[in-house]
């Protein structure tokens, strides 16, 4: 068969998409040197701070910081950015009151040419209109639906588990795709569960490849190479849905109208298609890695196994058994826990944005064109919002202390209009996982025992967490 990928125009240089060249309007900076005035390094010759950023982003974003305040400029990936931190910054530039900062274009460099037209990389009227169409899928009884399919996944997939030493991180990232397969797609994947997955991953880490070339042998030319597999197996999933649409994510989709009020049109096919893909990874990884950081926390606080543990029990009525949809709001220490293991390693550490305005934040004047970046990392870590960082205290989540606190001190979803779409279906799905676990097993790691993460693109132990299991009861 041929590829469908391949039937589709694709420029003659594909990089281009990343940048002003293949995207004509895109807001550039004049001259760099009206970053002069901001305080910070531009780093070696050609590289810049590309590898002091990626070897170590969390030790250099603090080092920079601490040098240079709360606002500070690099030149990584080949171009100047101005780092902004703090609640203020956050809410700033994700509220984005005065329409000043362009998603598109922040993410575009990184994203363009491997996750196009995902709802992270559109801005204002189109974003609105996409955004709307694809809320359908995460109404209240697609997500009854959802809640059911994944009950009995979660479950199965957890039991076959069994007791005994295991990497969690691999494990529970199989069981993510399978689950997202079922609820999004309406189907199990079959052998190509293994390539697809290789897929996400080649796509992933080439978001942060210091060459954005596809050349043979790069991680970008792999991740180029996976999303054109990629859009090969949804685009005929997509035709397959149209002619025979199911209670899936991916029928809702595939049904969606830009205007539905006025009988629109449906979305285009590679539209649906470019969402879908981005959508997968986004519920896909993203669950993996907080999920990864709560059972690593819960191991090392086993108190509060206990409590959540009970909880679900409490919530189910009992060990193992689904955990119907309008119990989900009993599952208040979880939830909880989750939003806490979610400050301790935001699975998306910063989010690039392009100011299409001048404006001045903290004294500094910024000009349109600059890139901007603001750090959940760095905020989730900052001792003044958050006493005692480092330790795992899931009642910084009362109703009370968030009260208490700057509504953008936590944004691990981000804000304002681009606050994470699936949300509620994270949250959901996270309910479920740690109750299946929890009223199962009893997770176990050696004393002393530090897992060391890969902190970029999306946080991952690098000994894929090694825990131990121990049945209950």
């Amino acid at each position: 068969m041929a590829s469908v990928a391949a039937n589709r125009p694709l420029p003659n240089r594909p990089q281009d998409v990343q940048n002003e060249r293949g995207n004509p309007h895109w807001i550039r900076l004049n001259d760099q040197s009206e970053l002069d005035s901001i305080p910070g390094e531009d780093g070696w010759p050609v590289f810049g701070t590309t590898f002091q950023l990626l070897a170590d982003p969390p030790g250099y974003n603090k080092r920079m910081r601490a040098k240079h305040g709360d606002v500070y400029r690099t030149r990584s990936f080949g171009r100047r950015q101005v780092t902004l931190i703090g609640p203020d910054a956050n809410e700033l530039v994700l509220f984005d009151r005065d329409k000043i900062f362009s998603s598109e274009q922040g993410w575009g460099p990184v994203l363009n040419l491997l996750f196009p037209r995902g709802l992270m990389l559109m801005d204002f009227a189109a974003h609105r209109a996409d955004r709307r169409a694809l809320s359908i899928a995460f109404k209240p009884e697609p997500m009854r639906h959802y809640c059911d399919l994944l009950n009995a996944d979660i479950a199965r997939g957890v039991e076959a588990w069994g007791e005994g030493p295991r990497k969690f991180y691999p494990a529970i990232k199989a069981l993510t795709l399978q689950t997202a397969a079922t609820s999004f797609l309406g189907l199990p994947f079959g052998p190509e569960a293994d390539r697809l997955n290789k897929a996400f991953v080649d796509m992933v880490q080439a978001a942060v490849a210091p060459i954005r070339r596809p050349l043979p042998l790069t991680a970008m030319g792999r991740g180029y190479a996976g999303r054109r597999l990629m859009v090969d197996y949804f685009t005929r999933l997509l035709r397959e849905r149209r002619a025979n649409p199911g209670q899936d994510m991916f029928s809702q989709f595939a049904l969606a109208r830009r205007d539905e009020d006025a009988g629109g049109e449906l979305l285009p096919e590679d539209v649906v298609v470019d969402h879908m893909i981005f959508l997968m990874m986004a519920a896909h990884d993203t669950i993996t890695s907080s999920f990864t950081t709560l059972v690593w926390q819960l191991a090392k606080n086993p108190e509060w196994q206990d409590k959540l543990r009970a909880e679900a029990r409490a919530a189910a009525g009992g060990d193992g058994r689904p955990l119907p949809f309008d119990a989900l709001g009993q599952m208040e220490l979880t939830d909880m826990a989750m939003k806490e293991a979610l400050r301790i390693m935001p699975p998306v550490p910063s989010t690039p944005r392009r100011a299409l305005k001048d404006f001045t934040f903290a004294g500094h004047r910024i000009p349109a064109g600059t890139d901007v970046d603001v750090s959940a990392a760095a905020v989730h870590a900052d001792p003044e919002l958050w006493p005692e960082p480092e330790r795992f205290d899931p009642l910084r989540f009362t109703p009370a202390a968030v009260a208490a606190r700057h509504k953008y001190a936590w944004i691990p979803y981000g804000g304002g209009a681009h606050m994470c779409l699936g949300l509620h279906f994270a949250t959901m799905q996270t309910k479920l996982l740690a109750h299946h676990i929890l009223t199962r097993y009893r997770i176990e790691t050696a004393p002393g025992y530090a897992p060391v993460w890969q902190p970029w693109p999306i946080p991952k132990p690098r000994d894929g967490l090694q825990v131990t299991f121990r049945r209950i009861g």
